[in-house]
């Protein structure tokens, strides 16, 4: 595995199996579990899976029911595209206000994933654009196959970004990217994508979910405060003045360390009985 292209190895994870209860009447969804892991698949294909008022409800509501014992969360989807974005058909005659709440849901659902009870993979390929896009940078790995490709087409369409892209993704590229794909149209492939930060993983063609299960079945097997702390922590201290964040750290590092879990690894590593960091 190399910094621009990564290949999973076969997979050694357990067979996904439908889920059951709340979870499997969620129509624009297919939820399979592989052990500690849920794939979360966008399932509307003849739309793109583009993201629809009832499409973003229901995935706001997996990543607040999410079933005992999942450790990780992979999200993919069904068909030739990741997602093309927004519903246009459902932004026509809305005013402002009901505008302002639309918004407001977006961020709420993606809130969710982004601050949630687990890590997730999303696992990219045909178009990423718009909200898609967004809820792509709501997650926290990033696996693009070679067909994917990247823009933010709202500045042509006389809208702006409101699925809290404009917070999220100059993170991973940078204001003067993001300005550049709005202002001019300018599409990214998987390697720019790479290049620019909004993925960490490019694989070939229909390599992608082999890829994301991998890391997401290694994700689960972190010590759960570990990931907590990851996903909490990390991004708050980011945003704060040095000196707050390292009082932060240092809060987040004791409480980490004093879980069970963390002196039972610790205790292995000691003992000989844990792996050792390796190149791969």
């Amino acid at each position: 595995m190399n910094a621009t292209t990564a290949e999973a190895a076969a997979p050694k994870h357990p067979p996904e199996q439908p889920v059951e209860g709340l979870l499997a009447t969620l129509e624009l969804l297919r939820i399979n579990r592989a052990g500690p892991v849920l794939h979360l698949q966008l399932n509307r294909p003849a739309k793109r899976n583009a993201l629809s008022d009832a499409f973003i409800q229901q995935l706001h509501t997996v990543f607040v029911n999410m079933p005992e014992g999942v450790r990780a969360v992979m999200l993919s989807g069904e068909g030739s595209h990741f997602c093309a974005g927004l519903d246009l058909s459902e932004v026509v005659a809305r005013d402002i206000d009901s505008a302002v709440q639309h918004s407001r849901m977006w961020h709420a659902a993606f809130d969710a994933i982004q601050f949630g009870p687990v890590p997730v993979v999303a696992v990219l390929h045909g178009a990423v654009v718009g909200g898609g896009l967004e809820l792509a940078s709501a997650c926290h790995i990033r696996v693009a196959e070679e067909s994917a490709y990247f823009g933010l087409p709202e500045g042509q369409r006389g809208i702006f970004v409101g699925g809290g892209g404009s917070a999220r993704i100059p993170r991973l590229m940078g204001v003067a990217r993001m300005t550049d794909l709005m202002l001019t149209g300018r599409v990214y492939d998987a390697q720019e994508g790479l290049q620019v930060g909004l993925v960490q993983y490019v694989v070939s063609q229909g390599k992608g979910l082999e890829q994301g299960m991998a890391l997401a079945q290694r994700m689960a097997t972190n010590a759960q405060m570990s990931n907590y702390a990851v996903m909490q922590a990390l991004p708050r201290i980011a945003d704060q003045a040095q000196a707050l964040g390292l009082f932060t750290e240092s809060l987040m590092a004791a409480t980490a360390q004093s879980t069970p879990q963390a002196q039972e690894r610790l205790k292995a590593f000691l003992e000989g009985r844990a792996g050792k960091v390796l190149k791969s």
